[in-house]
């Protein structure tokens, strides 16, 4: 424990109820990871888990008079290392502040603390009629509150958008214990600049999310999904272009031979792992404009070439045929130590992408690429066999050779996970030095001690000692 520990301690129980400041051991070893394997994570001095706006306030001020840092964590479910613990850092775990405080059916808003958990909104909401509409995979255990701190996506992206296109507005706590709110209730409001927008995605690196006025949209018409088995990842591309030029799809996700057999090995669905790509689609559109979308869904799976197409307007058929697409990620974990990638392209190339990945398989190493074909949005998954050390260099390598290929075709490093810790030296890669440059000049004006989240995304500097008392 640092000399500053047991005063910075004492000062927490001061502001805090005595369960909500963690230092056993064993509780706070807990905390330390977030979902992605392999990646360092310090000892923390304290979790402490914070229940209303003050004390988070509260908290904050006294980690900056004590020089400790502080690494925001809401439900653990991240997969890039963004919420992993500093040493000496306290972590700030936002998971009792999980209200929702209001939704607001003629506004279409949604008024939410950050532990509040993506599908309990989503529930919550249906029973108004209505619609939260990100969707991340994990969304029956991910916050709310990581959504935003990560700019989440979801399987709906494609036709609904990401986290920060449903965020109206957040109340903050900044890096020097002040409390503020940005962004407008109202749809319009472009007063200043973008400072919401700016928070969302930023990682904890700028300050703490403490409640957000969220967009909530009319609840869709149940989906009618169209799944393609197509006998090359070429025809599956073509079949991709062919349906984003036609119509917004609520939903278009791909598998790949490998993710196929590695999800039927994982359960067994059925599913024809001697084909090269499973395609699923899906519509929203109500009544007769739902049903032409799904003939065209069907036509253009078909002139690419498909050898068989399914399709169902009925809700639990929808989600059976979601079922392999959805098991995806749980498939691979089993497997060994898992390399996932998150990056996205124009859509126009993802055939590219996605041979620049089949061409880095090697021994030892299990390389599949499954995702969000609709926005161009892919995880290329690659796992090492446990205890090989060969084959977990050749896929620390390939998985950073995946990002340099998205890269060169006009990509991002990151299309929803997040920069944490594992895309450090690809968004290095990413930016110019003049993009570099202003994003480190944001952090140190509004975290001039460097103490928010350090290490993550661009924080690369630090946390600044306190001066000495005199």
């Amino acid at each position: 424990m640092t000399t500053e520990g047991p005063a910075l301690l004492d000062g927490l129980r001061a502001v805090l109820a005595a369960n909500d400041v963690i230092t056993d051991p064993d509780l706070v070893e807990t905390h330390r990871h977030d979902r992605a394997p392999g990646l360092g994570a310090g000892h923390p001095l304290a979790v402490v888990r914070p229940r209303t706006t003050g004390q988070v306030a509260a908290v904050v001020r006294l980690a900056v008079e004590h020089g400790v840092p502080i690494v925001p964590r809401g439900a653990g479910s991240g997969l890039s290392g963004g919420s992993n613990a500093v040493e000496g850092a306290l972590s700030v775990v936002l998971d009792r502040m999980d209200a929702i405080v209001e939704i607001d059916p003629v506004d279409g808003v949604a008024v939410v603390q950050p532990g509040v958990l993506n599908g309990r909104l989503r529930a919550a909401a249906r029973e108004h009629g209505l619609w939260y509409a990100p969707d991340p995979a994990s969304s029956e255990f991910c916050s709310i509150g990581g959504n935003v701190a990560t700019n989440a996506g979801g399987l709906c992206c494609v036709k609904y958008g990401v986290t920060r296109d449903c965020v109206l507005a957040l109340e903050v706590v900044l890096p020097d214990g002040s409390v503020t709110r940005l962004g407008h209730r109202s749809i319009k409001g472009v007063a200043g600049y973008d400072l919401t927008g700016l928070f969302v995605g930023s990682e904890g690196t700028l300050g703490l999310i403490t409640e957000a006025t969220v967009r909530l949209l009319p609840l869709p018409a149940p989906a009618r999904t169209v799944v393609g088995v197509l006998p090359s990842l070429e025809a599956a591309s073509a079949a991709v272009g062919t349906i984003v030029t036609a119509m917004r799809p609520s939903l278009l996700e791909l598998l790949d031979r490998t993710t196929m057999r590695v999800v039927e090995e994982y359960r067994p669905l059925g599913l024809d792992t001697g084909a090269a790509a499973l395609l699923i689609g899906q519509t929203d559109q109500p009544g007769e404009a739902g049903r032409e979308e799904a003939v065209l869904l069907e036509r253009a799976m078909r002139e690419a070439g498909a050898t068989e197409v399914v399709s169902s307007s009925d809700p639990a058929e929808s989600e059976l045929l979601l079922a392999a697409r959805r098991l995806a990620y749980p498939a691979y974990e089993r497997l060994g130590r898992l390399f996932l990638e998150d990056v996205a392209v124009p859509r126009g190339r993802l055939g590219e992408l996605i041979a620049r990945v089949e061409a880095l398989s090697a021994d030892g190493l299990t390389i599949g690429t499954f995702g969000h074909a609709g926005d161009g949005n892919l995880h290329p998954t690659v796992v090492a066999r446990a205890g090989d050390e060969g084959a977990l260099a050749a896929a620390s390598a390939a998985f950073e050779a995946i990002m340099d290929a998205a890269l060169e075709l006009g990509g991002t490093v990151t299309g929803e996970h997040g920069v944490g810790l594992l895309k450090r030296g690809g968004l290095a890669r990413e930016l110019d030095a003049a993009n570099r440059r202003l994003q480190r000049d944001i952090k140190r004006a509004l975290d001039p001690r460097g103490l928010f989240n350090p290490g993550k995304a661009l924080a690369a500097e630090p946390p600044r000692p306190r001066a000495p008392r005199p």
